[in-house]
Parts: C-alpha cells; sequence; structure tokens
C-alpha cells in the first residue's frame, strides 16, 4: 500500500524515539582547529609548559564551543524541508514496499516487530542524516 510522506515520517520519529537517536552536527572540526591554535599560542609564549596549559585550555574552549551542538532526531524530522522528507520517505518505502498493512499504526507495528526491518529503517535513517545534513547519528545512553 503506497504511505502518504506524513505516514512515513510517523513511522520514522517512531522509530527515532524508541532507539533515542540524537544528532551531532559536524562542528567539531572548528573545536579541533581552536584547540591546536591554543595550544600553538601557549607553546610560542610559554614553550613546554605554555603547550601543556594551551592544550587543557584549548581542549576546554573547543568543547565548550561545541557542546549543545546534539539534538534528538524526531525534532529535527519535524523541521525537515518537504523535499527532503520526501527523500527520506521514499527510501524507508523501499524497505517497507511488501509488507501488507492497512493504516500507519499497523506498519510501525508491523516494522517493530521485525528487527531485521526495524535495523533496515534505522540504518536508512542514519544514512539519510549523513549523507543530506552532514550530521552523524549517536544514541542516548
Amino acid at each position: 500500500m503506497p504511505v502518504d510522506i506524513q505516514g512515513m515520517m510517523h513511522l520514522v520519529q517512531h522509530i527515532s524515539e524508541v532507539e533515542k537517536m540524537h544528532v551531532a552536527i559536524k562542528n567539531s572540526a572548528r573545536g579541533a582547529l581552536l584547540a591546536g591554535v591554543v595550544t600553538f599560542a601557549g607553546g610560542l609564549v610559554g614553550g613546554p609548559p605554555g603547550i601543556a596549559v594551551g592544550g587543557a585550555f584549548g581542549g576546554l574552549l573547543g568543547a565548550w564551543m561545541t557542546s549543545g551542538q546534539f539534538k534528538p532526531v524526531p525534532q529535527i524530522l519535524m523541521e525537515l524541508p518537504p523535499n527532503q522528507q520526501l527523500l527520506l520517505s521514499n527510501d524507508v518505502n523501499n524497505i517497507i514496499q511488501n509488507l501488507d498493512w492497512t493504516d500507519v499504526v499497523q506498519l510501525t507495528s508491523l516494522v517493530m516487530g521485525n528487527a531485521v526491518l526495524k535495523q533496515q529503517v534505522v540504518a536508512t535513517i542514519c544514512s539519510f542524516f549523513m549523507n543530506q545534513l552532514n550530521a552523524e547519528v549517536q544514541y542516548q545512553d
């Protein structure tokens, strides 16, 4: 049965909630660059002890700069523009196209009850975020 985009997004949101998925937007390069620059400056100013102090301070500054960059996947899914929702919906639909279901609730139950299908949908979500949004999906502990 063909599914509308909103129904497919409901399925993806449910799975991402259950899996406690969140996304780290790739800003770690800026934090690492900042840590390196501060370490280098500390080395120039203070020699070997300056490298140690600059490394510690730069690392903390880089960590602070990139903190708060994590968002829950369901929140991001709700904010996606329609064209990206369509892309994700089509990718997930390719996985579930052979299932026999009548509504989104039944579809969600079928996918959640089948570990292989669920893992394929999770992998599709991760791939979508990496390829389309340049973001890495992580799992909350």
